[in-house]
């Protein structure tokens, strides 16, 4: 490997000095542009969202990834590389070089409990490494999911400070939250501002949608300079849920998954220790035994259940696989402007695989994912769906947690825990012009050791300072000696890691680890001790033979949970919290005709969990004036008012099960359509909708919707994107209202007694009362 001396240099040496520095009398009095050393390599981060170790070619896949292929042939493969068990925290610290509680992300970004491990906000003396590169003359571009920044503050009057371009780059496109719908995606944000968007093209899907927008990004820099280097954060929503791939994707894997996870675990398995991932000696785990993340056999399940599961699977590796083909296109793109040889590409997962679709897997995603632990007994996660449909626009799909064991293979357990399933993942880096080696890298490295390699590379050296203030220190450290030397050590010995109250430490050689479950204790007993040098699939546990190591790197654990604010230990009820400031979330809002649609997560505090009034203010309406009067979700669960031939209508969207009500002819002298809803018991809505003040139609006992749904906001006079409706959108598309449309108030009511908030709440005051 080849990396020039000069990466230690100052970088604006030479190139126009600091800002801030003393103009003599014959220099221009204006500053200079920044430059990049000369011959600086292009970065390229692609990052995926919850993939398995095992789910790409070179780590033992059978789904056809030959971008990967190519880029690992030239390149190196990191086998023992960890990240977090969850999206925000790993993208946290990949992009901060900071253990994840010190820079405020412990949880993903849609938990605000106020305890400083969970801030969500990146702080002014951690700059983030796009901020470094671009300080160091790089351009800095960002497509897809950024989950950086609070649901709370993902709206149009947030002051962005946690948002892409405040964190250092000059453009971006893609979803600010951590999931979305890949044929509709629900609030598209360019730069600094959502996007208002009434129908996308036909043949959209979002992985090639970003695709396209990174490589304009490059291509628009290349036409205006030539010789500037840049960084691309290419951050995938796919593979997360809810599972969709295009048709023909899906087709290209039929058949592929009918024998099911345990041969597809003993396949992968196999062709990763002939690759050399890992010792001929290490052993594959009976299937995940622990409670409440069971798998069964798949010999077991009847016919019919094997094909259902079977097709879920198709769809994923459809998504993998289209992954792989838009890479190929940026790959493409970087060899035609004669730059790929001299390109730093990194391609890795942010977590492992992930169990959330439970034993069964679901059609109904929001309806599945949603933990809730007082839904009622009659609260069924699935849904009635035809085969054809699942994967598609029509569906919000999750897999069996069998697939998840399969793709984590030859790990156990799966994202969210710190067991190796949930941790250890693909690791894959090429730059034809810097590393002379090829091949496979099996030493230890963590995902704060990212930034500080990249930057290494690039010959930028770590800011101490920023902006005239002291930076903090980095947890990560460089492996580029690894990279150049398979023998070199590596220098990460050792790591905590925390999520949800699961814990691990690794110290060369041991992990120490727990598989912790809502509401146990935390104790000693949950303590389990690997030797991963000889036993790197977690198998034998070593804790009754080794009680002095246990006990040396619990305290060791401690420690660091100390220094890096970890504690509080919050497992699940306290990240019910929020933030008093979100009250004003709740107040009635009265949104006028032509509004942008209401991000997400202020149209959810509006209906969540309580009654709620819905007034819609009508003017002068023909005869032939039709359309939607309000809309408030998508397929995976919303409802819609609207007028279709002069006659109201009411459509109710139970995550995926659609509910219509006719309600009569309205009047042309109309002038006030209400919907109410009354939360009752057991998570049902009743739903009544009245005109001028009279009751004209009934939907009563639906299941509230509740977790990411609504997942699309409201929108007045029209139904944006994915509709509540799928056959009223094939009849009229977005279905835009033509006649006069003044207002639509929301008018929040009383809370349920299982609203979260309100039981975390009634808990609180309890305690402080018996205190």
């Amino acid at each position: 490997m080849s990396i020039p001396d000069e990466r230690h240099r100052d970088p604006y040496e030479g190139f126009g000095g600091r800002v801030g520095r003393t103009f003599s009398a014959s220099e221009p009095a204006w500053p200079q542009p920044r430059s990049a050393r000369p011959g600086a390599p292009n970065v390229v981060v692609v990052l995926i969202d919850d993939m398995g170790y095992s789910d790409i070619g070179p780590f033992g896949s059978e789904i056809p990834t030959p971008t990967l292929d190519r880029l690992a042939e030239r390149g190196l493969r990191l086998t023992n590389y960890h990240t977090m068990p969850l999206c925000s925290p790993a993208r946290a610290a990949l992009l901060t070089g900071l253990n994840p509680h010190r820079v405020g992300y412990a949880m993903v970004a849609n938990a605000d409990p106020g305890f400083p491990g969970y801030g969500m906000e990146i702080a002014d003396d951690i700059p983030t490494l796009p901020q470094t590169l671009h300080d160091a003359g790089y351009a800095t571009f960002a497509v897809g999911k950024w989950h950086l920044v609070r649901d709370s503050a993902s709206n149009a009057a947030d002051h962005r400070g946690n948002w892409p371009l405040q964190k250092g780059f000059d453009q971006y496109y893609g979803v600010l939250e951590g999931l979305t719908s890949l044929f509709h995606p629900h609030q598209l944000v360019r730069d600094n501002s959502p996007l208002d968007i009434d129908e996308l093209p036909k043949d959209y899907y979002y992985t090639d949608d970003i695709t396209d927008q990174a490589i304009g990004m490059i291509k628009g820099l290349r036409a205006h300079d030539q010789d500037k280097p840049f960084f691309l954060y290419v951050a995938h929503n796919a593979v997360h849920g809810p599972l969709q791939a295009k048709a023909a994707d899906i087709a290209a894997q039929q058949g592929r998954y009918d024998r099911g996870w345990d041969v597809l675990r003993e396949e992968r398995f196999a062709r990763q220790k002939a690759a050399g991932l890992f010792e001929p000696g290490t052993r594959l785990p009976r299937r995940n035994f622990e409670a409440g993340q069971e798998v069964g056999a798949w010999a077991d399940l009847d016919p019919q259940t094997r094909r259902l599961y079977a097709r879920y699977m198709e769809v994923y590796a459809g998504m993998v696989a289209s992954i792989d083909h838009n890479l190929g296109r940026l790959v493409d793109t970087l060899e035609a402007l004669g730059e790929l040889h001299n390109t730093v590409i990194v391609f890795t997962s942010d977590n492992g695989g992930t169990g959330e679709g439970g034993a069964e897997g679901t059609r109904a995603y929001f309806k599945r994912f949603n933990q809730h632990p007082a839904k009622p007994a009659d609260w069924r996660g699935d849904i009635d769906l035809d085969l054809d449909l699942i994967g598609g626009p029509r569906s919000l799909i999750h897999y069996p947690r069998g697939w998840g064991m399969a793709s984590n293979t030859p790990f156990r357990l799966y994202k969210g825990q710190t067991y190796a399933g949930g941790v250890r993942v693909p690791f894959v880096i090429s730059w034809p012009a810097g590393l002379r080696e090829h091949g496979v890298r099996q030493q230890y490295q963590y995902v704060t050791d990212v930034l500080p390699t990249l930057l290494d590379l690039a010959g930028v050296p770590v800011p101490v300072e920023r902006a005239g203030a002291p930076t903090q220190e980095l947890d990560g450290t460089s492996f580029t000696d690894v990279l150049a030397d398979p023998a070199a050590p590596s220098r990460h010995g050792e790591q905590y890691s925390e999520m949800v109250g699961n814990r691990s430490y690794y110290r060369h050689p041991y992990k120490l680890v727990t598989h912790h479950r809502a509401g146990d204790a935390y104790d000693d007993a949950e303590w389990a001790l690997y030797d991963i040098t000889t036993d790197p699939t977690e198998i034998d546990d070593l804790a009754d033979r080794h009680p002095d190591v246990v006990e040396e790197l619990a305290a060791a654990w401690e420690a660091a949970a100390w220094r890096n604010g970890v504690f509080p230990l919050a497992d699940g009820g306290a990240l019910a919290l929020r933030g008093p400031a979100e009250e004003r979330l709740r107040r009635p809002v009265r949104l006028l005709a032509g509004t942008p649609e209401l991000e997400r997560y202020r149209s959810a505090k509006l209906i969540t969990f309580r009654d709620f009034e819905v007034l819609i203010e009508l003017g002068r309406r023909g005869a032939a004036d039709q359309g939607v009067l309000v809309s408030h979700g998508d397929q995976g669960g919303g409802y819609s008012v609207y007028v279709e031939a002069g006659r109201l209508h009411f459509a109710y969207n139970e995550y995926g099960e659609l509910h219509e009500v006719d309600a009569g002819e309205l009047a042309p002298d109309a002038r006030v359509v209400t919907l109410t809803a009354h939360a009752r018991p057991h998570f049902r809505w009743d739903f009544r909708v009245g005109v001028d003040g009279e009751d004209v139609a009934w939907l009563e006992g639906v299941h509230i919707l509740i977790g990411m749904a609504p997942l699309q906001g409201i929108s007045v006079g029209v139904d944006r994107k994915s509709p509540v409706s799928w056959p009223l959108w094939e009849r009229h598309g977005s279905f835009r209202y033509t006649g006069e449309l003044t207002a639509v108030t929301y008018t929040p009511g009383p809370p349920a007694p299982y609203d979260p908030e309100t039981v975390v709440r009634a808990l609180r005051e309890a305690a402080a009362t018996f205190e």
